[in-house]
């Protein structure tokens, strides 16, 4: 049976006080789901109410991605390809909070291995790891993997996602293929390394690490926000990514070399605006509070395998611009490193489904349309008209406040932010950056 929910009648700024975005039919959940005829199947597997949100999943097939008929065949006990290889052939599930889409069953990998394993493969000894949100688990799966950690902290500030998940998504939480290791548990959440915090996370880091107290909770080496979008236009939303007090807690509470993961949403196209004048101004804001902050070096990264409704983008902050070194080693070095501290299954295999050092290659520029927009802030950035510059300017540069530059990224090799820069100068580095 194919069906669909469609919303009549004119609403956004044609009814008084209408807000789209606090009616879940009217965001991604009713546009890309409810509201769709073009799927194979379509099923509501959930959809339910907890004390901060709503909560929906739906299992969807889109015959442009899978087959109906191979979907069928691997139901089959008959010895196929597709009976052996179910995994291959069933529907997408798909979590959504509010209406808006925070993770899919194909997506899962790409996006939480990528939010994951860059930035903890580049720091050196990554042993306390805090994550901010994240309540499906798989963000906390991930760093599970990892032989170095300690200690993952999570705070999440709705329990209901996390029992919903585990019901609804066991994928998301499940760690059973390194069960084996020591400390390390079947479902997620009971690996010793691990504390849950149900709480806010926000008042969490500032009780604990703003600049007026005493810091009673251990630093942290990696600390990874997988939150709200920065567009989201809620009040929550908006402080997560402005609030300056929140983000000097943050810097507060990582190590000298520790490194803060933000995911910043969808990736621009290169006829967008300058974040600071679009959907993404809260994006931009927190930039420039990182670099206020104290953080020496932010890049942006993409991914376009996430399960979104495009390219999907993740901010790294590094307290210590030398940590940054290690984000440029090549593929083998990479791979190298993974196999040294990715927890293997039982059968002796990585635990990565998708991350690899050929990945992390990928990661190592941002994306051309980050360049684009940040050359159309207000005041065209000298480094937009500068086709020339010195290892010594960039330096000056750098200690100026300029943390943040993805053209002297993309285009000048004698740049402290250039992965040329890393790959040729690196016994150079601190030299560069002092005289």
């Amino acid at each position: 049976l194919l069906w669909s929910h469609k919303l009549r009648g004119f609403r956004d700024g044609f009814a008084p006080g209408y807000d789209r975005y606090r009616n879940p039919l009217d965001t991604d959940l009713g546009q890309f789901v409810l509201g769709k005829l073009d799927f194979d199947l379509k099923e509501e597997i959930l959809s339910t109410k907890t004390a901060f949100q709503n909560v929906d999943v739906y299992d969807v097939l889109n015959p442009g991605a899978k087959s109906m008929d191979s979907y069928l065949k691997s139901l089959l006990n008959d010895g196929s390809y597709e009976s052996t290889h179910p995994e291959q052939f069933g529907p997408d599930r798909i979590l959504f909070l509010d209406g808006v889409i925070q993770s899919t069953r194909y997506g899962d990998a790409p996006y939480h291995e990528s939010i994951v394993h860059p930035a903890m493969i580049t720091h050196p000894n990554p042993r306390r790891v805090a994550i901010i949100g994240g309540g499906e688990g798989a963000t906390l799966r991930e760093v599970l993997k990892h032989n170095t950690v300690e200690k993952a902290v999570m705070i999440e500030i709705d329990e209901g996602v996390v029992e919903l998940s585990k019901e609804h998504l066991p994928q998301w939480q499940d760690c059973s293929n390194i069960a084996h290791h020591e400390k390390c548990a079947e479902w997620c959440f009971d690996d010793a390394r691990v504390d849950a915090r149900f709480e806010d996370a926000m008042a969490y880091f500032i009780d604990n690490f703003s600049d007026d107290v005493e810091h009673e909770e251990a630093a942290y080496d990696i600390i990874i926000m997988d939150a709200l979008d920065p567009n989201d236009d809620i009040e929550f939303a908006v402080e997560l990514y402005t609030s300056d007090t929140y983000i000097r807690s943050l810097y507060n509470a990582l190590t000298s070399n520790g490194i803060l993961v933000v995911q910043v949403g969808e990736v621009p196209v290169s006829s967008s605006p300058a974040d600071e004048t679009g959907r993404f101004a809260n994006r931009s804001v927190m930039q420039k509070e990182l670099e206020r902050a104290g953080f020496q070096s932010l890049h942006v990264y993409e991914e376009g395998h996430s399960g979104f409704m495009g390219p999907w983008s993740t901010l790294v902050a590094f307290r210590d611009i030398q940590t940054r070194e290690n984000w440029y080693r090549n593929g083998a070095e990479i791979e190298l490193q993974l196999q040294k501290r990715i927890l293997q299954t039982k059968s002796g295999d990585s635990s990565l489904r998708y991350f690899d050092g050929a990945t992390m290659s990928s990661y190592q520029l941002p994306p051309s349309s980050f360049e684009v927009i940040h050359c159309r802030q207000k005041g065209v950035p000298t480094d937009c008209e500068n086709s020339v510059w010195t290892s010594k300017t960039v330096a000056n540069e750098t200690r100026m406040g300029g943390a943040y530059n993805p053209v002297i990224e993309r285009h000048n090799r004698e740049a402290l932010h250039s992965r040329e820069y890393a790959r040729d100068n690196s016994h150079h580095w601190k030299e560069a950056l002092l005289n």
